[in-house]
């Protein structure tokens, strides 16, 4: 998953490089796939999301801007900063999908990497973290 995030993320600084800021969300998704597609990457745009809510099955009920391999969820976005919504966005699509990891990427900033947020489904810490115990989020913290 890191592999596949690390060619989507060094396409869309290209793209961004190139075409810049202030364009649509369509216009980075449109030319994102197709230079996915060109990498050989396997990509849905638009991907319809059927859901199923108190027994009632609702078609379509949303759509994700790109699926990349089948696994990695891609929500585009060309605004002038990201807020929590976006996230929760982002999440609740990962969590309907049972997929496990997305990328929110937002075009519009002055530079690509601060539009990049990694958004992971049910993170579970591994079994020896790579971070001191401060610098982790939602874990216990032991004694207080």
């Amino acid at each position: 998953m890191d592999a596949l995030s690390a060619e989507v993320v060094d396409a869309c600084v290209r793209i961004h490089r190139e075409l810049g800021p202030g364009l649509l969300e369509s216009v980075y998704e449109l030319v994102l796939a197709g230079e996915l597609d060109r990498r050989g990457l396997k990509t849905d745009r638009q991907k319809p999301v059927d859901i199923v809510f108190d027994g009632v099955a609702y078609t379509a009920a949303f759509r994700i801007d790109i699926v990349v391999e089948d696994r990695l969820i891609l929500e585009i976005k060309s605004v002038e900063s990201l807020n929590n919504a976006h996230l929760k966005q982002l999440l609740t699509y990962l969590r309907l999908t049972e997929q496990p990891v997305g990328l929110l990427l937002n075009f519009a900033g002055a530079t690509m990497k601060e539009g990049i947020r990694r958004v992971v489904n049910d993170y579970r810490q591994p079994q020896a973290p790579s971070a001191s115990p401060r610098l982790r989020v939602n874990q216990p913290t032991g004694e207080r």
